[in-house]
């Protein structure tokens, strides 16, 4: 899987209803949606000394997360994904695992696995084995995406973002989450491969937003009590 660029601005709610109003013409909603979005809640993972965290901070151009992630609260459908950085640049591998793996990966407990498992929960395996990786925090918010060709571009709008210390929680039905803005703020992500379409270009320009660095990650672990 190649790398692919990925900018993320913090935006106001006036913003975002121009932006989406205006993407509608000219991109396809994400075929995972109903209706104007859908929640996402991540399950994020760090070792004994907070690498992850203090790689965020420092701004380490190349750096990875791992993250337990389940969509509109389906704990029947379970993914394990490894983010890559690369300074400007992101990559996303992922795998389907089972309810009781995540069980276990949320009670710090190293998940059994054989010669079948995926790659990533092999990952998983050692570093929790090897660098004490364990469960730290979640995040959840709801996300809207939009979809264009040409360039293969992805654009998301992510909205009522949160955060919750209670790793316990992660496959209930509701966590009590701590918000990580102020209400009419949101993030807005672009991806794409070689290159950003012009017609598109021109859209973001609209509302001269101001590239960000912001990571939901390292906002969560800053801002919630862990412990």
């Amino acid at each position: 899987m190649q790398y692919r660029v990925e900018q993320k601005f913090i935006i106001a709610q006036s913003q975002m209803s121009i932006l989406q109003s205006r993407l509608y013409d000219f991109m396809e909603k994400d075929h995972n949606q109903t209706g104007n979005g859908y929640g996402i809640r991540s399950l994020y993972f760090d070792d004994y000394n907070d690498n992850c965290t203090k790689e965020n901070e420092a701004g380490i151009g190349q750096r990875e997360k791992l993250r337990i992630r389940i969509y509109n609260g389906d704990t029947d459908f379970i993914r394990l994904e490894q983010k890559s950085k690369y300074n400007s640049y992101t990559q996303k591998e992922s795998a389907v695992i089972s309810k009781q793996d995540c069980i276990q990966c949320m009670n710090g407990e190293i998940p059994v696995i054989d010669e079948n498992s995926p790659f990533l929960l092999k990952k998983l395996y050692v570093k929790m084995q090897s660098q004490y990786l364990h469960p730290v925090t979640i995040v959840e918010y709801e996300r809207s995406a939009y979809i264009g060709r040409l360039g293969n571009v992805r654009i998301t709008f992510d909205q009522n973002i949160c955060a919750c210390s209670d790793i316990n929680s992660f496959m209930d039905h509701d966590i009590y989450g701590v918000p990580l803005f102020e209400k009419g703020f949101h993030i807005l992500e672009v991806k794409y491969d070689e290159f950003l379409p012009d017609y598109l270009r021109d859209i973001l320009c609209m509302c001269s937003l101001q590239q960000s660095s912001f990571s939901k990650y390292y906002y969560a672990r800053n801002n919630v009590m862990l412990y």
